[in-house]
């Protein structure tokens, strides 16, 4: 699977660390996520539980040599495999020439990331986990939606994509992929069932497009942003925050000076006064050095415009640590109603 992620005989003597020969003198690297699937069994649960149709065009990322892609064959009607190795390329081609199989595998050689994807009904893949955030959100922006993903990822990863408020885990991370996806877990894989093993256990997880909740996506992001910037303090501490009310106070001034309404927004990428959030985040155990504005002035007074929509709406006690999905959206639409923007 992806980045040559398919069974593996033993590794001959004298092979490097870095890397472990495949029969026939492949070898896979660990630097790029090319960890080998070696139990043949875990692969059938894999493709059992994605429930494949006959009728399913299916998307591969990775397909290293081949293992998974056979299955994955005998099950759908074509499978597409996105492969940037040329190695492994070379490998699918010979495995596949000349089998009543190989007028269904479409090979695109080429970054995954970077690639403009095909339609697919349902994708199934072993990634490699440098790639798991960009790969994610790139299948969950895809258009036309398709039905479901079911994706390999490092075991954290995976349970920060099911983490619900209150978990450790709950991150923006989280809220943005369950605004557009399902998500839910599947199988546990021990580092074991790789060769060689990775240094973590991994994760199965099943990601279904749903119907998303309208929002801008940049006030969206420009909003969590600020919301998991220490997302163990209540929302009251965070927007209290010096540099948080500096920046919201210059967007909202720019804003009223060219007196735009939310939807006429996107000219404000035409100024150099955009809000830049890219920095906002913080580990929770920082020190809360000059949280607190000093009173008086004009800051002091957008300062409590802001204050006055957490606690009209009773989010100033809040943490996001344990807020819903339904509830960042509900804050950021009476933000917006009070003229406070994020982007």
């Amino acid at each position: 699977m992806a980045g040559g992620k398919v069974r593996k005989e033993k590794a001959k003597a004298g092979g490097g660390a870095a890397a472990t020969p495949y029969q026939g003198g492949i070898s896979f690297h660990k630097s790029k996520g090319q960890h080998i699937l070696k139990n043949p069994l875990l692969v059938d649960s894999i493709v059992q539980k994605s429930g494949i149709k006959p009728t399913d065009v299916i998307l591969e990322i990775g397909p290293g040599t081949g293992n998974l892609t056979k299955k994955l064959l005998e099950a759908g009607k074509k499978v597409i495999a996105v492969e940037i190795d040329a190695r492994m390329v070379l490998e699918l081609q010979r495995r596949f020439q000349g089998t009543p199989l190989s007028n269904r595998l479409q090979i695109i050689q080429g970054d995954v990331l970077k690639t403009e994807l095909p339609y697919f009904d349902i994708c199934v893949a072993n990634i490699p986990y440098q790639i798991s955030s960009p790969l994610t959100f790139k299948l969950l922006h895809h258009k036309p939606a398709f039905r479901c993903a079911i994706i390999m990822f490092q075991k954290e990863f995976a349970m920060r994509l099911i983490a619900q408020p209150g978990d450790k885990l709950y991150c923006r991370l989280t809220v943005n992929t369950q605004r557009l996806a399902q998500v839910s877990h599947l199988l546990k894989v021990g580092r074991n069932n790789f060769r060689p093993p990775p240094k973590v256990d991994s994760s199965v997880v099943r990601i279904e497009p749903r119907k998303q909740f309208e929002v801008n996506e940049k006030e969206w992001d420009g909003f969590l942003r600020i919301c998991f910037n220490r997302k163990n303090k209540t929302l009251g501490s965070i927007f209290r925050q010096k540099k948080v009310l500096s920046l919201l106070e210059k967007n909202y001034k720019t804003l009223q000076a060219l007196n735009l309404n939310p939807d006429q927004q996107g000219a404000m990428e035409e100024t150099n006064d955009v809000m830049q959030f890219e920095d906002m985040e913080m580990d929770d155990d920082e020190a809360d050095d000059e949280m607190e504005v000093e009173e008086g002035g004009e800051t002091s007074e957008f300062k409590e415009k802001v204050l006055k929509v957490l606690k009209d709406n009773d989010f100033e006690n809040e943490r996001s640590s344990k807020l819903k999905l339904r509830e960042f959206v509900t804050l950021l639409a009476e933000f917006c109603k009070a003229g406070i923007h994020f982007s």
